[in-house]
This record gives structure tokens, C-alpha cells and sequence, in this order.
């Protein structure tokens, strides 16, 4: 008998639908932190933002396998859809950024604000400045990664709710 089949063949969806989310969500965040960290592309104040919710359905999908099979695992999985569509929605936000549609309003660029001290003014002047959110670093067939987080959230969305029905 393997964890995610039944005797006779059939997938165990309780445990598969969970268990995925889990395994694309940190997928993704280690795609992210590689990005960072071991190629040195600078995340912006939106890109942080887009790492949230991978890292928030991990949990509550956790919570759900955790959880005794039923109803109350099934609401678990049920919550990472609207998480998932807030993740396309910030994602969506970036890419207009990125595009210039609109302008930021995640305070991007490190603009200060009209009332602040000389203390302030001088740890700004000092501290590195903050990544502008319309920078593309990066793009994989013309495409960056914020693009690709809008594809991948709005699967995730789509996959969890038809694993839900399976459910």
C-alpha cells in the first residue's frame, strides 16, 4: 500500500491534494530564495510580498494533513484558494508595475516621506537603496518571474479547487 494510493490503484486525494500544495509552495519559495541568494537577484518590496502566500498555504496545508480526514481537512484545503488568488492578485499588481500600467503604491524606490528627522534623512543616505519594483532582473522567454507567479497562482487555484471536489 503506497501513502498516496489506495489498495486498489485509486489516487487518495486527502492526501494528494494537501501534499501538493506543500510540494509546489516550497518549490516555488526554493526557486525564490535561489534567485536571491545563490544567483544574487534583489527582490523588491513585491517580490517579498508574492512569497506570503506560498509560504501561508504551506502552513494551512500542513494544518489540513495534520488534521483527522473529513470535513475540517477539506476547509483547511479549501482556505488556500483565496490565498492563492490574493498571490495572483499581488503578482498581477508587480506585473503592472513592471509594465508601467500603474505606479507602485508598496512605497518602492525608498522615497522619504515629508516629515522626517535629520537622523533619519542620514541612516537613508547611508543604507542601501531599496530595489525599484518596475526593475526586471531576470525574464525567461521574454517573461519575468512575477508573470510567472501570476501562472503559477491561478493554477494552484484552478488544481486546488478540482482537488477539493475530488476530495
Amino acid at each position: 500500500m503506497s501513502l498516496f494510493f489506495h489498495p486498489d490503484g485509486d489516487p487518495d486525494w486527502p492526501r494528494v491534494v494537501p501534499f501538493s500544495i506543500i510540494s509546489v509552495c516550497i518549490g516555488a519559495l526554493s526557486i525564490a530564495y535561489t534567485a536571491q541568494y545563490g544567483f544574487g537577484l534583489e527582490p523588491c518590496i513585491l517580490c517579498l510580498y508574492q512569497r506570503v502566500p506560498y509560504a501561508l498555504a504551506s502552513v494551512i496545508a500542513l494544518a489540513g494533513i495534520m488534521m483527522p480526514r473529513g470535513r475540517g481537512r477539506n476547509i483547511l484545503t479549501g482556505i488556500c484558494i483565496p490565498v492563492f488568488i490574493t498571490g495572483a492578485a499581488i503578482a498581477f499588481y508587480h506585473v503592472g508595475v513592471e509594465q508601467h500600467w500603474w505606479a507602485s503604491a508598496a512605497g518602492c524606490g525608498g522615497t522619504l516621506a515629508g516629515d522626517t528627522s535629520i537622523a533619519d534623512f542620514q541612516a537613508a543616505l547611508l543604507a542601501p537603496p531599496e530595489k525599484a519594483c518596475d526593475t526586471i532582473d531576470w525574464t525567461l522567454f521574454g517573461l519575468s518571474m512575477t508573470v510567472y507567479n501570476v501562472m503559477i497562482f491561478g493554477s494552484l487555484s484552478a488544481a486546488t479547487y478540482f482537488g477539493l471536489r475530488r476530495m
